[in-house]
């Protein structure tokens, strides 16, 4: 599995050997798809699987049975991509809500089923798998793919100052910053290089402060992981050069082929796990230009009453119409007779619903800004359609991104937790007026979007790797 070093020009990384060669296939090469088993990784890999479907590549996307199921709900009736469930691995009496649960007995169980499904493709006439490509998070199907001598693209679906920190978690262990379950020993800045935002070392791309399993959990993937990131066939990301250069330049070979977008592609609920509510769609046409506060805060960020109180009060004070995204998989019956009372008060001035085609949102002429938990996935999406952030980031990498978005960036503010460690509806409310007034964000934020559209596009940086992505895996 060594690869061969080269040297590539800055932004483009379609420089990279030529001389990766499979075995025997059939006319069309055909590619197993498998991302970790959580949303905002099952949607970028799902948005990259349509794009090389469309470049003439078979894929097969597998995932578990609980997403397998939610997949198939919100996917095109004629997707062009197959989709393969594995036995998530639960046992009669397991709690199916345990996520750490469900994750591990699908990974423990999911390499006998994914050699199986390998040798059942490749034992067919004219079929052969070309590649694996996975978020470099699910090891057990890349410890398959390495046995049996299939080349393995890695595809890192958050920013590439994350991936470059935890390629450096040896060093991190070694030099006593961290011990080997991911726990800061110290409290400092960590700096991957000077010219880039620094880590503080509590807030970490693995730190789940207040759930120490979830965290050791994570760490361990992560650590893991090196290995495979460092020997992959191909490391692609979902970021463009323009946007993160001096990160990307601290891992060697990778190719940003970001950002993946809906764009030209069948229909906008492709990868999510909950159908989309595009009746938000018809409220935001009626809306003025510029005037719709748009909140969404991802599939596992949480708040206590007393937060959604003020987050509540604090879009109500402002003024100005609204749409809130408030996950379904969250609500219990307490915040459901909560928002039921909220819905009623603010009456046509706002929307509440409970998962929104966001990219066709962002785009809306009459979004005004993006109040965000900083995830990658919307980061990007943010960034792509030029709208300025209010950053409000929940736990692991979502800290660094919004570094990235009001410091280096200089297209959002973030909000900042009171005392005790409530984001209050005085803070959403000045916050708000503050970014919607400043014409230096938006007008850094217009920048960062035509940079996002010509990386894409034919010539652009992405768009070239891509390409010469494709072109590999042809041949």
């Amino acid at each position: 599995m060594n690869k061969k070093k080269t040297t590539t020009k800055k932004g483009d990384r379609s420089t990279r050997p030529q001389d990766l060669e499979f075995g025997v296939m059939g006319s069309q090469p055909h590619v197993l798809v498998i991302p970790y088993p959580a949303q905002g990784h099952v949607a970028p890999l799902m948005k990259f699987s349509h794009q090389i479907v469309d470049h003439g590549i078979k894929v097969t996307f597998v995932s578990p049975e609980f997403i397998h199921e939610r997949l198939k709900t919100t996917m095109p009736m004629k997707s062009p991509i197959r989709l393969v469930s594995f036995p998530d691995g639960l046992e009669p009496g397991d709690d199916p809500n345990d996520k750490i649960k469900l994750v591990s007995s699908f990974l423990e169980v999911m390499p006998g089923h994914f050699k199986d499904l390998i040798e059942e493709i490749n034992e067919s006439d004219d079929e052969h798998i070309s590649c694996v490509i996975t978020d470099g998070m699910v090891m057990p199907a890349l410890e398959v793919a390495e046995k049996m001598g299939i080349k393995i693209a890695v595809l890192w679906p958050a920013g590439p100052a994350t991936l470059a920190i935890i390629l450096s978690i040896p060093k991190l262990i070694q030099d006593g910053i961290i011990d080997t379950r991911g726990t800061p020993l110290k409290n400092e800045l960590i700096w991957l290089s000077k010219e880039i935002p620094a880590w503080t070392s509590t807030k970490l791309p693995w730190g789940c402060p207040r759930d120490s399993k979830r965290q050791e959990f994570l760490f361990g993937h992560l650590f893991r992981m090196n290995h495979f990131v460092k020997q992959c066939n191909w490391l692609l990301c979902n970021s463009f050069y323009e946007l993160d250069s001096l990160a990307l330049n601290l891992i060697p070979e990778i190719m940003p082929i970001g950002p993946l977008l809906l764009a030209n592609q069948s229909g906008s609920h492709i990868g999510s796990f909950w159908p989309e509510d595009s009746t938000c769609l018809s409220w935001l046409d009626k809306q003025p230009v510029g005037s719709v506060i748009y909140a969404a805060f991802g599939s596992t960020s949480k708040f206590n009453q007393q937060q959604l109180d003020e987050l509540a009060l604090g879009l109500e004070l402002i003024g100005q119409p609204f749409l809130w995204v408030f996950g379904s998989n969250i609500i219990n019956e307490a915040l459901s007779k909560f928002l039921d009372g909220f819905r009623t008060r603010i009456a046509d001035r706002g929307r509440i619903v409970n998962w929104a085609p966001q990219e066709q949102v962002l785009a809306h002429p009459s979004t005004a800004c993006f109040i965000s938990h900083c995830g990658w996935n919307s980061t990007l999406e943010g960034i792509s359609m030029g709208v300025p952030f209010l950053c409000w980031p929940y736990f692991v990498d979502q800290f660094q991104n919004k570094s990235y978005i009001c410091d280096v960036w200089k297209v959002g503010l973030g909000l900042n937790p009171d005392e005790n460690g409530i984001i209050t509806r005085h803070e959403i409310n000045t916050k708000i007026k503050t970014l919607l007034f400043d014409d230096g964000i938006k007008t850094s934020a217009l920048k960062l979007k035509e940079m996002a559209k010509k990386s894409v596009t034919e010539g652009g940086s992405s768009f070239k790797n891509f390409e010469s992505f494709i072109e590999q895996i042809k041949h």
